[in-house]
């Protein structure tokens, strides 16, 4: 039986004020570029809550509280260090009003093989070729445009 390392993991839908969502794109060494929504692993010590508001800080430079927690995955995969994980992954909507993104406190990994980012329309998303995750990341975003529509 293998065994993976536990890694729980706060992740954020980052929209804007046109339903954009903000991904990044990995380019790692040892397998296809994908699109990934910012976040990371919960520190010791960390609530999901507190994990997601210091990856969006680090990874976007934006100053902001995590929204409500809008889907929860378990998932399997390995890291860009080779550590394979099972992941406990939250996820949170975060409305923004600003788009620039400051990178600079980005990970020596991130760094590496994380060079860029990009908001998307879900149709834009879904006429390129790489890959995203999570795989249900359209039905939660059209789920989450569709709550602000009604509100």
């Amino acid at each position: 039986m293998i065994r993976r390392a536990k890694r729980p993991a706060a992740r954020l839908l980052v929209l804007d004020p046109q339903g954009r969502l903000l991904l990044f794109r990995f380019t790692p060494d040892d397998r296809p570029p994908f699109w990934v929504t910012p976040g990371g692993a919960v520190d010791r010590g960390e609530t999901f809550e507190q994990a997601a508001r210091r990856e969006l800080r680090e990874e976007t430079g934006l100053l902001h509280d995590p929204g409500p927690e809008v889907a929860v995955r378990h998932v399997t995969f390995v890291t860009l260090e080779g550590i394979e994980v099972d992941a406990e992954e939250r996820y949170y909507a975060v409305r923004v009003e600003e788009t620039a993104i400051d990178t600079s406190g980005h990970t020596n990994v991130e760094q590496a093989f994380m060079l860029s980012h990009r908001w998307w329309t879900p149709e834009d998303l879904l006429a390129q070729e790489e890959v995203w995750y999570p795989v249900d990341l359209i039905d939660i975003w059209r789920d989450l445009l569709d709550s602000r529509s009604a509100a």
